[in-house]
């Protein structure tokens, strides 16, 4: 069918004009009507799995498009792309300087192997004609006039011939080239593929203005209290301890600058402070103000203003996508709602039952909530559906419904069901877990009381003895599970599923150690074979066990809050994870490009010689594996910054091996990771758990049946979008006519 035909025309005269409401001389019949509801009914499949997925509707609507809409969003596609991006972010690891070394350790690290010229290049170039084939069929589907609209596919354009350009020069330079421009360019592939990292990329940027305001402010103080510092600290007349100040944290401007900078985060305190005070303890007023402001108030008031910020725009950008979604419903209602009337079926304007019965069966969708959708449908009658009801029956798709657990087997003998009924009650799980935890407590007991004893003189006798028993108790338990529930149950609790299979792994594990050292007597002591002993993986084996106790928290109202709060933000972390990857991968890069080789072993033409190192510095605290060598170290290295416990030690060091600019790089990566990434970090944390808070008297919140999209935390303050609304923006579509 041809792109301009009105695919979602309720009925067009043979003129092309809107048809007069109720017109009979409308309705599309003939040879070619079989087609046109099969389109139709294609149509509305695209539509639903578009909202289901939240995604855009203004794509090509034809039946070849379709297809191949639908082979772009098939899970085998997704799956080839998502490795493809995988592959080439790994690369980074393979590439001269590889990480292939046992250690990162600059004494310590053998020559790395590094892959032939061509190699790396091969796979590469096989990435980028993957991402040449995406951005394809992207622009196919969307149409040129929307691919020139949509910068994040103009920028995949400049992307991929950067890259192609940069993976040429490399090949003609033997790859030799300094610089590899087109690997600062690969995270960009893993941002443009996911809607929501693209969404929180916006609410950053957003958000950037009003976190100026707070980082000059910052800034602001920095300078105060560094000029007060110099003047403080600098005299003709002064003691010992004003001379050392000066000399160790004040001596310039940039040391000044620096030092106060890292008392910021509270990395060197008290150590900044030390000198003046040991001598007059008036000199602590100045650290404990500049602490006070700039710690405990500015940094403070930054988290704060994020997230006010980052929830204010996160919720535009959760508004849109429910507008996505209600218009993704609508547009397949409008097509199966054209298709009832034209097949001349029940009076008004709806949707068959049997048409979207017959649309679902074809949505690649959950099976659990297909079925529940279905069941509603079949519930309804042959009636036609409204505007209203067709929208309310896809909110089933945004719960996560509770599963249904098999029957328990039916005994006939009273004395079976009876033992049915006490070794299914919650009572035989408290027992388990009291055995859990005397498990748990006999092995700290042991570990402690035998931390001073060397591995041969342990007489490991009780706790073989011990072992045995907790492990029979495990089997006799599982056995007894399996026998109140019946397989089928037993497996369809996840919980049970985990403790079955660290049964069997102990009562392996228990099997071989006893076969190789026979049973636990007097003086019974395993050896010691390889790494670990059969004897220690057992124990450690046995501490997976404390994980049962997770199942009490259900029953803990104000733990379960705290634990819904942390399984909502493993749902929605993949977002923040994937732009914190980002930001990890570039400054790894760039770290790479200019620190690679400047740590230098001692005595290895190294500025610090063996023995010579004061103390605290990057020698003595024996930092050498924190470098830039290779992709790997420099990941490790970016994450201790990050985590600024000491990072005044590489900013000083860095300082000394490649000069004082590199401080501007190690500054820039903690604005980044630790005050904006961490910052909306806290954000997510805070909206999560405010939003259980409040609901914490629900139980639906802690039930199965919870709706598990990002969108919940904003459920009770989004708008849902009018009918109006809907159908301007239908009849606006780029490849589709709307005819009423």
């Amino acid at each position: 069918m041809a792109e301009s035909e009105p695919l979602l025309s309720r009925a067009r005269g043979s003129n092309g004009r809107d048809c007069p409401a109720g017109s009979l001389d409308c309705v599309q019949v003939g040879p070619g009507a079989e087609a046109r509801r099969d389109l139709c009914f294609e149509q509305a499949v695209i539509f639903i799995e578009d909202a289901i997925q939240y995604r855009s509707i203004n794509h090509r609507m034809d039946t070849r498009s379709m297809w191949l809409y639908r082979w772009y969003y098939s899970d085998t596609f997704q799956w080839i792309l998502g490795f493809i991006i995988f592959l080439i972010l790994f690369l980074a690891f393979i590439e001269t300087p590889s990480s292939f070394t046992r250690t990162s350790d600059v004494r310590y690290r053998s020559k790395p192997w590094n892959p032939p010229c061509g190699l790396t290049e091969s796979i590469e170039a096989l990435c980028l004609l993957g991402f040449a084939t995406d951005l394809s069929v992207k622009s196919y589907l969307v149409g040129w006039p929307q691919f020139r609209k949509s910068l994040w596919l103009v920028a995949y354009l400049v992307v991929l011939v950067v890259s192609f350009v940069d993976w040429m020069v490399s090949l003609s330079l033997v790859c030799q080239e300094p610089l590899r421009l087109r690997r600062l360019l690969r995270p960009f592939f893993l941002l443009q593929n996911s809607s929501m990292m693209k969404k929180m990329l916006k609410c950053i940027r957003w958000s950037l203005p009003e976190m100026a305001s707070v980082v000059l402010l910052l800034a602001l103080h920095l300078c105060v209290f560094t000029m007060l510092g110099m003047l403080l600290f600098t005299g003709e007349k002064q003691d010992d301890g004003q001379d050392r100040e000066r000399l160790i944290y004040f001596r310039n401007l940039a040391e000044s600058l620096t030092s106060l900078l890292v008392l910021l985060t509270t990395a060197n305190n008290p150590d900044v402070m030390v000198p003046a005070y040991s001598k007059n303890r008036a000199f602590a007023i100045f650290f404990i103000v500049f602490t006070l402001i700039g710690s405990l108030f500015l940094m403070n008031l930054l988290t704060a203003i994020i997230y006010n910020q980052f929830r204010g725009y996160l919720l535009k950008s959760i508004q849109a996508s429910l507008f996505r979604k209600r218009l993704g419903t609508r547009a397949a209602y409008e097509v199966l709602s054209w298709t009832a009337k034209g097949e001349g079926g029940p009076q008004g304007v709806g949707v068959r039952a049997q048409d979207l019965l017959h649309v679902l069966q074809k949505v690649q969708a959950s099976s659990t909530h297909k079925q529940a959708v279905m069941e509603q449908v079949r519930a309804r009658g042959d009636g036609l559906l409204s505007a209203d009801e067709f929208q309310k029956l896809f909110s089933e798709f945004d719960k996560s419904l509770t599963k249904e657990h098999p029957p328990p087997p039916e005994y006939q003998s009273p004395f079976l069901r009876s033992a049915q009924f006490l070794f299914g009650h919650p009572y035989f799980d408290y027992l388990g877990n009291f055995f859990v935890l005397a498990n748990l407590v006999s092995i700290c007991v042991f570990l402690v009381h035998d931390a001073g004893i060397l591995p041969q003189d342990r007489d490991d006798f009780v706790l073989g003895i011990l072992n045995c028993v907790f492990i029979l108790y495990y089997l006799a338990e599982m056995l007894l599970k399996v026998f109140a529930l019946g397989l089928p149950g037993y497996l369809s609790y996840p919980s049970n599923v985990f403790d079955g299979l660290l049964t069997v792994i102990l009562l392996v594990l228990e099997i071989s150690t006893l076969a190789v050292y026979r049973f636990p007597h007097p003086g019974w002591k395993p050896e010691m074979r390889g790494l670990l002993s059969l004897w220690d993986m057992v124990r450690l084996v046995n501490m997976l066990i404390v994980f049962r106790f997770l199942r009490i928290i259900p029953s803990m109202k104000l733990m379960a809050v705290v634990a819904s709060t942390i399984l909502g933000l493993i749902r929605n972390m993949r977002a923040f994870g994937g732009i914190l990857v980002v930001v990890y991968y570039v400054f790894a890069i760039v770290g790479i490009n200019l620190f690679q080789g400047v740590i230098v072993a001692p005595g290895n033409n190294s500025l610090a010689p063996n023995g010579s190192a004061p103390c605290g510095s990057y020698e003595q605290l024996d930092y050498w594996a924190n470098n830039f060598d290779d992709f790997a170290a420099a990941l490790v290295t970016l994450w201790n910054v990050m985590v600024v416990n000491n990072w005044q030690v590489f900013l000083d060091a860095y300082q000394r091996y490649s000069g004082p600019w590199s401080k501007i790089y190690f500054v820039l990566w903690w604005l980044v990771s630790s005050v904006i990434w961490i910052n909306l970090f806290l954000a997510l944390i805070l909206e999560n758990f405010l939003h259980k808070w409040d609901r914490r008297g629900d139980l639906q919140s802690l039930s199965g049946d919870e709706i598990t999209t990002v969108d919940l935390l904003f459920r009770e303050v989004l708008e849902e979008p009018t009918e109006e609304e809907l159908m301007a923006k239908l009849r606006h579509h780029p490849h589709l006519q709307l005819c009423r």
